[in-house]
């Protein structure tokens, strides 16, 4: 059977084949109903990309430049169906997986999404309870769309907003989509039950302006805002080490406003470390994985839209699990090849990225195609 490669980014094109076969032999590791992979890390949590699509073209993501017009999108036959999805989850709901994210591009562009969320709720962890299924959007059909979401099932939603300012939010995501919108989307969110968080990339030069008023717009309503250290997902976004403004400074700036102060994990692999105001506003978050790698707890992987099962965000090839799904495969066959791409899992780039991009310019796969 054919296949279309998974398109991944280097300094002279924009994409390439490498896409894995899925190994036939190799150890398979378990511990306490978990897969554990070579570094002792459990599955725990599954995020799922959705859609290659996306209506924004944030600078530090999917670049006009890189994703212009004649930008080929993968065709739908190509992605994997809803069908497909579920099969999968189920099989990782085997493993021990508690936790789905819905990503993308952008997945309220993907069709009947609310079926989806419907049907994944309906589904049962080893534990005998319905996964947790949460989703991170720009928020633009967020409004539209919430109600819908509420009832499918979803229980968590992450919008991602970097300024408030509206010359500098359009200019960020360069299509002119309103920062005032987002908001709108936030409070139909919050105003039908769904816990909200906001997801805000800081970039040296680009909105480190924002992070007060963001803050301050925030305090009090229950929305935990996270600070995301920019990040080389991908090679488009042309990232550099001096555009990253690390999490430590971002806590000096807003101690010296609003004292803070951390406070435990939620639990053992959360992204985020979190903190809160001292004085009851609230809890805020800071996704550090420049500076303050979270690589020994990791117990991620992502599901790309093209059906490659990547260990990595930063990973610069996934295996190939749709070739079996259309290729005849047994649920324990395709069971079986996790269970051994798991257990040999190795990666760790967050703890050795200086080396490693000091050494060579690396390819990985575009964020759009395995989400955030």
């Amino acid at each position: 059977m054919s296949s279309k490669t998974i398109p991944i980014a280097d300094e002279s094109q924009a994409s390439s084949p490498m896409r894995l076969p899925v190994p036939i032999t190799g150890r398979i590791r378990f511990e306490n109903g978990h897969l554990i992979d070579e570094r002792g890390r459990p599955l725990r949590d599954l995020r799922i990309s959705l859609t290659d699509h996306c209506n924004f073209r944030c600078r530090y993501c999917m670049p006009k430049e890189k994703f212009d017009s004649k930008h080929q999108f993968l065709a739908h036959t190509e992605l994997l169906s809803f069908e497909e999805i579920k099969r999968l989850v189920g099989i990782f709901l085997r493993f021990g997986v508690q936790k789905i994210r819905l990503t993308g591009g952008e997945p309220l562009l993907r069709k009947h999404v609310c079926n989806l969320i419907a049907d994944l709720k309906s589904m049962r962890t080893t534990s005998g309870k319905s996964p947790d299924i949460a989703m991170t959007t720009n928020g633009t059909l967020l409004k539209r769309m919430a109600a819908d979401l509420k009832a499918a099932g979803l229980d968590r939603v992450t919008v991602s907003l970097d300024a408030l300012n509206e010359d500098l939010f359009q200019s960020i995501n360069d299509v002119g989509f309103p920062a005032a919108k987002v908001i709108e989307s936030i409070e139909a969110a919050q105003a039908l039950g769904i816990p909200v968080k906001i997801n805000t990339v800081v970039k040296r030069g680009m909105n480190e302006g924002e992070i007060i008023p963001i803050l301050e717009r925030f305090r009090h309503t229950g929305v935990i805002v996270r600070f995301i250290e920019y990040m080389d997902a991908g090679t488009a976004n042309g990232w550099r080490m001096d555009d990253v403004v690390p999490s430590a400074e971002l806590v000096e700036r807003i101690n010296a406003v609003w004292p803070i102060e951390p406070i435990d994990p939620n639990y053992t692999g959360e992204t985020a470390t979190r903190w809160r105001y001292k004085d009851g506003a609230g809890e805020i978050g800071f996704i550090s994985s420049v500076t303050q790698a979270f690589c020994r707890d990791c117990s991620r992987v992502r599901l790309s839209i093209e059906g490659s099962l990547v260990l990595c965000l930063f990973a610069d090839r996934g295996y190939d699990l749709r070739t079996l799904l259309r290729g005849g495969a047994t649920d324990d066959e395709i069971a079986d090849a996790i269970a051994r791409i798991w257990s040999a899992r190795d990666d760790h780039y967050s703890e050795i990225r200086l080396s490693e991009t000091q050494k060579r310019s690396r390819s990985r796969i575009e964020m759009q195609f395995i989400g955030g």
